[in-house]
């Protein structure tokens, strides 16, 4: 990506903080509809249960010692800059240990959150594997805006089990988002701290 011809602060202008997407999200299940430009009962039935993911992690999250250390000790001051959608079930499992991260980060990093179909000029500087795939971390540091790293659209286990069932789908798609959420849920965003414990040690 050509970084200098590309403008950060486009979409950040358009952002919106954890707080105010979470009640986007509740207001829009209040109106049976969603985030994005395709409505349809399947993605708004996503969504209600996303919310209800990201309510319970909101609730439960602990971030780990390691974690929480690196925290503690990151000296850059760093905007998440994140692309994400109320129907996508990875987001709803990953987002809420953003806002974690940044909460206890106390001010020195800040999450910005916006729609992926709102943005897809950004969208399309992040693809996964030629996909638009989500959520995706944009860490930029705050005082230039320049792009240090990135992460997504899912801890690798998760994205391993994605790709298997790609090459090989055994059962249905329903079956196989089923086993996806079991592992996460098990898992308790261990993965994702892990790997973001790595990344805030190299940024």
């Amino acid at each position: 990506m050509n970084t200098k011809a590309f403008s950060f602060e486009t979409y950040l202008s358009k952002s919106m903080n954890y707080v105010t997407y979470v009640a986007l999200i509740h207001d829009l299940l209040s109106e049976n509809k969603t985030t994005g430009p395709i409505q349809s009962n399947d993605l708004v039935e996503y969504t209600r249960l996303n919310f209800h993911r990201m309510e319970r992690l909101n609730k439960t999250i602990v971030l780990n010692t390691e974690l929480q250390t690196a925290i503690e000790t990151f000296k850059k001051r760093c905007t998440f800059l994140v692309i994400t959608e109320a129907w996508c079930g990875d987001a709803a499992q990953c987002v809420p240990l953003m806002h974690a991260i940044s909460v206890a980060s106390k001010g020195k990093i800040d999450l910005k959150l916006v729609l992926r179909d709102e943005n897809l000029e950004l969208m399309e500087q992040y693809l996964t594997n030629g996909a638009k795939s989500i959520p995706v971390l944009i860490c930029l540091e705050t005082e230039t805006l320049k792009p240090i790293g990135k992460w997504g659209p899912r801890p690798k286990h998760a994205q391993d089990m994605v790709d298997e069932y790609k090459l090989n789908p055994i059962g249905t798609h329903e079956d196989f988002k089923t086993l996806l959420h079991t592992w996460y849920a098990k898992n308790k965003t261990q993965a994702q701290q892990a790997e973001m414990l790595s990344l805030l040690n190299k940024w």
